[in-house]
């Protein structure tokens, strides 16, 4: 699969002024990239620069996995990728983990991918990126507590960043963010959920006005409400997911509030935006917000972990013979005047023949368009349309509206039942949880490689952690 390297001569140290070290870095690192005849075009950071390099393949380099998205970014090979792929990381038991991953895409008998893992281990793994700098994309999924430090400092060094969520965990380190979100090159955070098949099917459902109406702002409500639920002991790639000891850290992991309901804002975001950049002080006003923990016996986590006991960093939080873990959180706010409650939950393990689930209704002034996913579904996302007023007219326009939507989700349709319709999806259009993370390196890849990015992808990123931040603050005032 690849090979352990050894270190290379430093180029380059920490240290250097961000603004001039982002000008000249970029500049050196797309030149790099072109032909000699082109270099001469490289002495600037416009958007234009990032266009300019879509000729070459990208080649990605994985700071620290700790985290099993790291490894799911490299579920499938890309035509516009090398295979080589370079890590920088500390040793130990995580980065294993990336490893055997990574070498199960390559060893399966359908669609292997052919990645060539060249590893760097040390202490110094950051300092080392960014001497050798290998590559131009940098993957980061691990620890959340050094996650925005390390993104700012690669980014800073004009490299792509697309990093796992959440990444912050704290409102101190909303500065960083704010830069790197506001300067090229391209920093995206990666989010799953946009391409699961029901709720694309549903956003786009809230865009015809003859059958969803407007966002309902009346009434005791919210007008946008979405629940996950997810599982500390689950199957990932088909085999037991091991966790990190760090993962039920707080101070490393975050608390829940800023953990898989970043998913859940972002959600709220893309539905609500029309594309128009958000602003947090103009735009979202913070009603509420509480966290409650998770008990976690000492078998189930010594199950998840593979430790025989609690590590000594936890000890404070472990109550008769139980840890003690906040990771679940529900809060209340409006966006653009939009009611919305948002809330996640962590449970034990996953229930027999099921996985995660995301519910998430959204009621409009004509209609409620709601997903389901549990035991009833079969744990398969199931999309219903609700009318306030069911008629045979309504009928009709959500029937033509499902007809005009072809072309987008080809093979969806109605079905009437009784008061309601659901909307059918084929299988081919639905795709797993694993594969979305190629979906979303597919859309990141091709925002670098066009050299345009949506004008409201910074803004919203630094709005969304904002309010993260902010309702992390408030669930402790309430508390």
């Amino acid at each position: 699969m690849g090979t352990d390297v050894a270190g290379k001569r430093s180029v380059q140290g920490p240290g250097i002024d961000r603004r001039s070290l982002l000008k000249a870095t970029l500049a050196a690192a797309l030149a790099a990239r072109l032909p000699n005849a082109a270099r001469a075009g490289t002495s600037s950071t416009s958007h234009s620069q990032e266009k300019s390099v879509a000729a070459a393949k990208h080649t990605i380099v994985v700071l620290n996995p700790g985290h099993f998205h790291a490894g799911l970014t490299l579920r499938k090979s890309h035509p516009r990728l090398n295979e080589d792929v370079y890590v920088y990381t500390e040793d130990g038991p995580d980065v294993e983990s990336f490893l055997r991953m990574v070498q199960s895409f390559n060893d399966r008998p359908k669609d292997p991918t052919r990645w060539k893992l060249h590893v760097y281990r040390g202490a110094d793994y950051l300092e080392r990126l960014r001497a050798e700098r290998p590559g131009d994309v940098v993957i980061i999924a691990g620890r959340n507590d050094t996650k925005m430090t390390s993104i700012h400092r690669v980014h800073a060094d004009g490299l792509f960043v697309l990093g796992d969520k959440p990444w912050l965990i704290a409102a101190s380190e909303l500065g960083m963010l704010n830069e790197t979100a506001l300067t090229p090159p391209l920093a995206m955070d990666i989010m799953t959920e946009r391409h699961e098949a029901a709720t694309l099917v549903q956003k786009a459902l809230t865009e015809h006005a003859e059958v969803f109406g407007r966002f309902r702002t009346g009434g005791d409500e919210p007008a946008i409400a979405m629940k996950s639920v997810h599982h500390l002991y689950k199957i990932v790639n088909q085999k037991p997911l091991v966790r990190p000891a760090w993962f039920f850290d707080t101070s490393a992991q975050g608390e829940g509030i800023t953990d898989v309901t970043t998913h859940l804002v972002d959600l709220v975001q893309w539905m609500t935006g029309g594309g128009q950049p958000f602003d947090y002080e103009r735009d979202i006003e913070l009603l509420s917000a509480r966290q409650w923990p998770t008990q976690v016996p000492r078998d189930i986590f010594a199950r998840i972990t593979g430790l025989p006991d609690f590590p000594a960093t936890l000890r404070d939080h472990v109550k008769d013979g139980a840890l003690h873990y906040l990771c679940n959180a529900g809060f209340s706010y409006r966006v653009r005047g939009i009611p919305v409650y948002l809330e996640s939950l962590w449970n034990l393990a996953i229930p027999e023949g099921g996985g995660d689930t995301h519910d998430a209704i959204v009621r409009g002034t004509k209609a409620d368009l709601v997903i389901e996913q549990g035991p009833a579904t079969r744990f398969a996302t199931e999309l219903t349309v609700r009318p306030a007023e069911n008629s045979s007219a309504y009928s009709r326009s959500l029937s033509n509206t499902v007809a005009s939507l072809q072309s987008a989700f080809p093979g969806i349709a109605v079905e009437p039942t009784g008061p309601i319709y659901r909307i059918t999806i084929p299988a081919a259009l639905r795709t797993t949880h694993e594969e979305h993370f190629a979906a979303v390196l597919e859309e990141f890849l091709g925002y670098i490689d066009s050299g345009e990015r949506p004008a409201n992808l910074g803004p919203d990123l630094i709005t969304k952690y904002t309010l993260l931040a902010r309702a992390a603050e408030l669930s402790h005032r309430s508390a």
